[in-house]
């Protein structure tokens, strides 16, 4: 029987993006795991989009483009740095993009008069998850920020998305789903 072969990662340190080795639970490898997570609700929401056909098309290549952008993010987290100079990181241009997206968005749905419980489909569902798990990425790189550097648009892209993850799971309510269920 061949030797167990011991990996890097099996001491409980991984690399940042400068190859220095931290520990897997540094604040700077919560965030970044956490945008991961963020990108792998994602991916569940667009495979139950994809039940719904051409419809859901639009909706599925925003959130595959959202997949992109927080690829970018978290590779600008896992540099020490906060991604200073790396031209590679999250933009003004796409925090732009996040507030035209809730506001089209919210101009296709009725108003909204209150709270409302997460659910209103499968698709739906996923989306409010994600909106969840991405205010909890948002509340770690605010506290990452608070003792080393974070790129300056990170944190308000990650209060827009979630901002427009609220407003596609809505939309996927009532294209989808049940619509909005008040609490």
């Amino acid at each position: 029987m061949a030797a167990s072969r011991r990996h890097r990662g099996d001491g409980g340190e991984t690399a940042l993006g400068s190859g220095q080795r931290v520990r897997k639970d540094d604040p700077r490898i919560e965030c970044v795991g956490s945008i991961d997570e963020l990108s792998s609700f994602l991916g569940l929401a667009i495979a139950a989009l994809a039940a719904h056909g051409a419809p859901a098309e639009v909706m599925a290549a925003t959130l595959r483009r959202m997949q992109r952008e927080l690829h970018r993010l978290g590779a600008e987290l896992a540099s020490r740095d906060g991604g200073a100079g790396a031209g590679s990181g999250i933009g003004a241009e796409h925090v732009a993009g996040l507030d035209r997206e809730v506001e089209e968005t919210d101009a296709r749905l009725p108003g909204l008069c209150g709270f409302i419980l997460p659910g209103g489909g499968v698709a739906a569902a996923h989306l409010h998850v994600a909106r969840a798990v991405c205010r909890r990425a948002e509340r770690q790189v605010v506290r990452l920020a608070a003792s080393e550097p974070v790129g300056p648009h990170v944190i308000p892209y990650l209060n827009r998305l979630s901002l427009v993850l609220f407003a596609l799971a809505r939309l996927a309510a009532h294209q989808f789903g049940s619509g909005d269920e008040p609490v």
